[in-house]
Formats: structure tokens, C-alpha cells, sequence
């Protein structure tokens, strides 16, 4: 039994070979995110501002449109460094901060569910209301409308904004700073290389 243990412990290391996909696919999946996110804010940048700052209907954050520069500009360019796999352990730092900024701003009153759900431990009495409304609109849908044609692409939901998204984003940055940009496709790797060549 052991030796057949450490026969599949060698075919699990031999896949080390390869170990640099991993943060490659982390910073692919991720950089459109803060792409999206940070072009979004800027596009809209005036709204972004008002919203950063009212206390009524937004986050009444201080200084509202130093914090929007900050925020959309370090989603930009991070997005880019993290497409490039340029300063990666560098740029997740900032990331990281705009995520917990986020989770703790926007998302944590909203509990942890991104997407409203009725049943399971994160089910809060404010997704239960939320997954009762949306059957009830479902089937207001149903009687009066052509449902097939709607949910043709897929089904209804009703987003709770909390901070999964939010949470699962930090930790995907932190594994990008503890491990860096990865091997081969990351500009990191070739300057690294060629600096430490040079030392050598």
C-alpha cells in the first residue's frame, strides 16, 4: 500500500513540469474581472465619484474623487500587469486592497452569497425574500410572457452582492503574490532570468 502511494506521489510530481499553468490561468481569469471593473469606472467616471461619495445612496467615502482615480486606475493597470505577468507580486498588493476595500464598503452587509439562494448555510432571511420574490416573478413570467424565449440562455436569479466574488478574487491574488507570475508566459520570469543571469 505504501509503495503504491508513493508510486501515485511520483505521478502527482512529475506534473511540476507544468506547475506554471496554474498562475497563468489565476492571472488570465482575473485580469479581465479588473479590466471590466476598473474601464467601468472610468467610463463612468463622474457617477463613480458621486456614488464613492454620497453617504445616503453610495459609500460616503472621503476625498470621493481621489479614491475613484485610485480604485479604477489600479484595476486598470492592474489588469494589464497581470495579463502581461508584469509585477504581478507588486500589483496584487493594491488588488488585494481594492478587494477587501470592496468586501467591507459594498458587499459585507449583504452576508456571503453572491447570488441569492434560499437553502444552505450561507442562506440569510434576506436571500430566502429574494429567492421567494424572483419565483413569484418567475411566475408572473410564465403565465404572461414567453418564457421559453427568456430563459433560452439561461435562468433567472437575483444577485446578492455579498463578498464571495470579492473574497474569491483576494485569494486568487494571494496565491499570485506568494507564487508569483509563473514560468515561461509572464515577463517577470524573462526578466528575473536575465538578471540573475547577469549576476551570475
Amino acid at each position: 500500500m505504501v509503495s503504491l502511494l508513493n508510486k501515485l506521489q511520483d505521478v502527482l510530481d512529475g506534473f511540476r513540469a507544468v506547475d506554471f499553468l496554474a498562475p497563468l490561468a489565476l492571472r488570465l481569469y482575473l485580469a479581465p474581472v479588473f479590466w471590466m471593473a476598473g474601464s467601468n469606472k472610468l467610463s463612468h467616471f463622474d457617477d463613480t465619484v458621486a456614488w464613492f461619495g454620497n453617504p445616503d445612496w453610495g459609500l460616503g467615502l472621503p476625498a470621493p474623487g481621489l479614491m475613484a482615480a485610485l480604485a479604477a486606475g489600479t484595476e486598470v493597470l492592474g489588469a494589464i500587469a497581470l495579463f502581461l505577468g508584469f509585477g504581478v507580486r507588486w500589483f496584487s498588493l493594491p488588488l488585494m486592497i481594492t478587494m477587501v476595500v470592496a468586501a467591507v464598503t459594498v458587499h459585507w452587509q449583504n452576508g456571503w452569497l453572491a447570488i441569492a439562494e434560499s437553502s444552505g448555510i450561507f442562506a440569510t432571511e434576506r436571500t430566502i425574500g429574494a429567492t421567494e420574490r424572483l419565483e413569484h416573478a418567475k411566475s408572473i413570467l410564465q403565465e404572461n410572457d414567453n418564457w421559453e424565449w427568456l430563459t433560452q440562455n439561461g435562468d433567472f436569479a437575483v444577485l446578492n452582492n455579498g463578498i464571495e466574488f470579492a473574497a474569491t478574487y483576494f485569494i486568487m491574488l494571494l496565491v499570485l503574490f506568494f507564487v508569483g507570475a509563473g514560468k515561461y508566459f509572464s515577463i517577470d520570469f524573462w526578466l528575473a532570468r536575465r538578471f540573475r543571469d547577469r549576476q551570475a
